[in-house]
């Protein structure tokens, strides 16, 4: 009896494990998903939103596709694309989210800030001079 009620519980609780662990795993793997996307198809996609907006690049201006990186939590939730001067945009890693509210939670805001890492977790270093120039959604 008390062997079986161990195994009762033991399984509950790979049960319970399983259900709160499949939707962590889900966010790992779209956020895995959209870094590999990224990583992968950055550059296509730079020249891509190029030529929509009919950017032409050159050596006193840059583009560059990066990730857009929730700032709460560390998760890739998008791509972005940068644009500056060169130099400064070769230091951009990623663009972190902040969102906050505003008039009491009548007004939601939405920052996008390039900064010089692919983990804000502990503090946001931003890019001086460079902007965001366009939002890539990815559907995964």
């Amino acid at each position: 009896m008390r062997h079986s009620l161990r195994a009762f519980g033991l399984g509950v609780l790979l049960t319970l494990g399983c259900v709160a662990g499949y939707t962590q795993l889900d966010k790992i793997l779209k956020a895995g998903g959209i870094a590999v996307v990224v990583d992968r198809f950055g550059g296509d996609m730079d020249r891509a939103i190029n030529r929509l907006t009919n950017t032409k690049p050159d050596k006193n201006f840059a583009t560059k596709v990066v990730p857009i990186i929730s700032a709460g939590n560390g998760a890739h939730i998008g791509a972005a694309q940068v644009m500056g001067k060169p130099d400064v945009v070769r230091q951009v890693q990623a663009v972190a989210q902040v969102e906050g509210d505003f008039l009491g939670r009548e007004v939601r805001l939405r920052a996008l800030i390039p900064i010089s890492t692919k983990n804000p977790q502990r503090s946001i270093n931003r890019v001086e001079g460079v902007g965001v120039s366009g939002i890539i959604d990815i559907k995964i």
